[in-house]
């Protein structure tokens, strides 16, 4: 997207007065620019009224509030706890260990349900899977730095790992035939969502 160049004053202008802003510039789709009356008498600012029934404030042809240097964000603050977990001279995978151990456990678990190895490997690497997000909510409590393990803050980072991988270890236990943990309620609404 190509920008406009800036106006250039010239020489013989001699700028605004002092403790005035210079008007006239058009904010983009805003329609017609109409001059406050503060430009004109040097007096307070009082918005005159809109070209042709639009509304002030809303687009309907008054000048623009917006600071003339107002810049857009470009980049978001790094979340907390999320800088290198080890010294900036190691190695990429030295400074993402916390998130590595993490993909790692959860890989190892995908793999192991998927080939399927043995006759309760589908338990075995669901286990495997909650494990590893219970492991990056207790890396994520007591590391001072994650790297990109942190997404949120880390109290939303804690709730959310360790709920979803207390949930993923509670459901590898429960799951059926001969389940490994039996808690009667939970199979009661179980049964009656799924009936």
């Amino acid at each position: 997207m190509d920008l406009p160049e800036p106006r250039r004053r010239r020489p013989d202008d001699p700028g605004p007065a002092p403790g005035q802003r210079r008007r006239g510039r058009r904010a983009r789709g805003r329609g017609p620019l109409t001059v406050s009356s503060s430009d004109a008498s040097g007096g307070p600012e009082t918005p005159e009224e809109p070209a042709e029934g639009g509304v002030a404030g809303l687009g309907g042809g008054t000048a623009s509030r917006r600071h003339p240097r107002a810049t857009l964000t470009t980049t978001t603050a790094r979340p907390e706890g999320g800088g290198r977990a080890a010294p900036g001279d190691a190695s990429a995978p030295a400074r993402q260990w916390p998130l590595l151990t993490v993909l790692g456990l959860a890989a190892l678990g995908l793999l192991i349900v998927g080939t399927d190895l043995f006759p309760q490997s589908f338990r075995v690497g669901t286990l495997l899977v909650g494990a590893a997000l219970l492991t990056g909510a207790v890396l994520r409590r007591t590391l001072p730095s994650v790297g990109m393990l942190a997404v949120r803050s880390r109290f939303t980072d804690m709730i959310t790992y360790g709920v979803m991988g207390g949930l993923i270890v509670l459901l590898a236990l429960m799951v059926q035939p001969a389940p490994w943990l039996r808690i009667p309620f939970l199979e009661d609404i179980l049964h009656l969502t799924l009936t």
